[in-house]
Parts: structure tokens; C-alpha cells; sequence
């Protein structure tokens, strides 16, 4: 018997990552994750079978009683995935209901919808082997986009509401957190699961690794579209952060001495690289830069003593600058 919870819920949407995280969840011996429950058009998973002896006639005609199944199940912890299109008369329970945990899942909304796009394309909606992965590129409609980040934003907000108003906090994770097995081990824990995992599922492989610019034919007209949108109102969904990777390939190394320089957009970086290259002698074409990940820490590795560093710039200055260039 769980001391904290009787069930779970992942509010997520599609093309976040939520088949990713069921499938760590259930790596969990205390944990049963059963899928898309409450899905309209199938119930768990396309072409599944009856959860916990509720077929999908049943649940069609009371939602109830498979949610009860869940919250029953006796040798794991139960739990679904609910999106914010799945069946609406199990809503209110869920959220009144402080015996279940709440897990929230987002993603950036472009890439989730590019991701969506691209699945539409390619019929492939989970990928397990590399080999059979379909390739094909989204189009983007700037008023498709704009109506899905309007209900993904409403059923967030809703939920973000609904949960401040009855005392309730969720656990909160972001499709970059899935990678981290220190996270999945984080939520059982506030699951209430004592298990820990070594190590994640690699299962499920991911489906589209190459940057947007390459996954999108019409990408300059989605960079128009999405310059048209409040840039802040799209952190309006609970993701806190925008979650960004250091822009290694901007790093540029000195030819022989041990600095490197991390240059801010509209800074005086002319002037940064032309001094850099005169420190060893050198012409600024002798600079190292476009370095992977892997290559800075072998730069790094190979120089002992090394030191980064920025050049700082007035914020006024820097938007000047970029006014006058762009």
C-alpha cells in the first residue's frame, strides 16, 4: 500500500515525450503506467487490450469505473496518460482528487508541433529501431500553430489554476529531462516508490535528431510567423525555463594560447577576434572554432591552465547594433 498516493496522472500532450516517460515509469517494479486510459478513439494503446478486466465499452459508458480499476490495483502503483482532448468526465475527479499524484510534462511547443507533423507525414508514432525510421519533412501553417499553442496554453492554464486553487503542487518535467535517469528516480520517489533505476530504457529511440531548420521545408516562413507571436506568451504554459544548450559551435579558440572566447551576439566581436588572433601572431582564419562538444573537451583536456572568457557590451549598444544590422 502506497503511504502517498493511490494514482497517478501525466498530463502531457502528443509529441512530448510521453511514451518515453510510460516506459521508464514502468521500468519501475511499484509503478504501471496503462497508456492513453481515457483516449476517445482506443483505449491505453492503438489495438489493445481491456485494462485491469475494463474493456473499451464499458469505460465508454462510465469513465468511472476504469479509473477505479486504476486506483484499486493492488501489486503497483496505477496510472495513465491524460491529454487535454481525452475523455472531459474524468477531469474534475482526477484533479479533485489529492490521493493522485499529478505529473505535468511539457515541451516546446514548436518542436512539438513539428514533431506532430512529421509523425502525420510519416504514419511512425514510436520508433524502437533506427533501421526503420521514416524520414520526411513538416510544413508549417502558421493558424494550424497558432490554434494548437492556444489549446495546449487553456488546458495548461486550467491546470495550473485548478491545482493552486485546491493546495495541490504537481511534479513537473521537461521533454530535456527525460534523459536524465537522476529525474526518473527523483519522480518515483515523489511517487512514493523506494526503487531506483541504473539506468533509462533505450527502447524508444528518437525520431527526428536533426536541428529544426533541416525538419521543416518551409522554414523561413515559420521564423516569420513565429517572429508575429509574443515570444514570452509562449513561456505562459507552466515550463518555467527555456531550456538551452550551450552554442559550443560560437566558441572560438585561440590558435596556440589558452583562451577561448565565448562571444555575445552584437558585442564587439570583430574586435575580440582580431585581438585574439594578434595574442599568438596569427591571422584570424588560424582561429579554432565550430567545435562539437566532444572537440571542446578534448581542447580543453590538451590545454592545461586553459580560460574562458566574454566581453560584456551596454544592453543599449547591443540592441543599436542589431538594429543597424537587421
Amino acid at each position: 500500500m502506497n503511504d502517498k498516493f493511490d494514482s497517478f496522472v501525466v498530463f502531457a500532450e502528443m509529441r512530448t515525450g510521453s511514451n518515453f516517460l510510460e516506459a521508464n515509469l514502468n521500468a519501475f517494479a511499484g509503478i504501471a503506467c496503462h497508456g492513453e486510459a481515457f483516449n476517445p478513439f482506443f483505449m491505453g494503446y492503438p489495438k489493445s487490450e481491456p485494462i485491469l478486466g475494463v474493456d473499451q465499452a464499458t469505460r465508454d459508458e462510465n469513465p468511472k469505473k476504469l479509473l477505479a480499476a486504476i486506483r484499486g490495483q493492488q501489486d503497483a502503483l496505477g496510472g495513465f496518460r491524460y491529454f487535454h482532448d481525452h475523455d472531459p468526465r474524468v477531469f474534475d475527479t482526477i484533479l479533485k482528487d489529492q490521493r493522485c499524484a499529478k505529473i505535468v510534462l511539457t515541451r516546446n511547443p514548436v518542436d512539438s508541433y513539428v514533431s506532430w507533423k512529421i509523425a502525420q507525414a510519416t504514419g511512425q508514432w514510436k520508433l524502437t529501431d533506427m533501421k526503420a525510421q521514416k524520414v520526411a519533412q513538416a510544413v508549417f501553417d502558421a493558424d494550424e500553430f497558432s490554434a494548437h499553442l492556444d489549446a495546449l496554453q487553456r488546458f495548461q492554464i486550467t491546470l495550473l489554476n485548478r491545482l493552486q486553487t485546491s493546495g495541490q503542487t504537481a511534479f513537473y518535467v521537461a521533454y530535456e529531462d527525460l534523459q536524465s535517469v537522476e529525474v526518473m528516480n527523483g519522480l518515483a520517489r515523489y511517487l512514493g516508490v523506494d526503487e531506483q533505476l541504473e539506468a533509462l530504457d533505450k527502447n524508444l529511440k528518437k525520431q527526428n535528431p536533426s536541428p529544426i531548420s533541416a525538419k521543416v521545408s518551409n522554414y523561413d516562413e515559420m521564423l516569420e510567423a513565429l517572429a508575429r507571436l509574443d515570444r514570452f506568451d509562449l513561456t505562459r504554459t507552466p515550463n518555467f525555463e527555456p531550456r538551452r544548450g550551450p552554442n559550443v559551435p560560437s566558441y572560438v579558440a585561440a590558435a596556440t594560447s589558452g583562451l577561448i572566447y565565448l562571444p555575445i551576439k552584437s558585442g564587439p566581436q570583430d574586435q575580440v577576434l582580431d585581438w585574439l588572433a594578434a595574442l599568438d601572431g596569427v591571422p584570424r582564419e588560424a582561429l579554432r572554432d565550430k567545435m562539437s562538444q566532444k572537440e571542446l573537451r578534448q581542447w580543453k583536456r590538451k590545454t592545461p591552465g586553459h580560460r574562458g572568457f566574454t566581453v560584456l557590451r551596454h544592453p543599449a549598444l547591443r540592441a543599436h547594433d542589431a538594429f543597424c544590422r537587421h
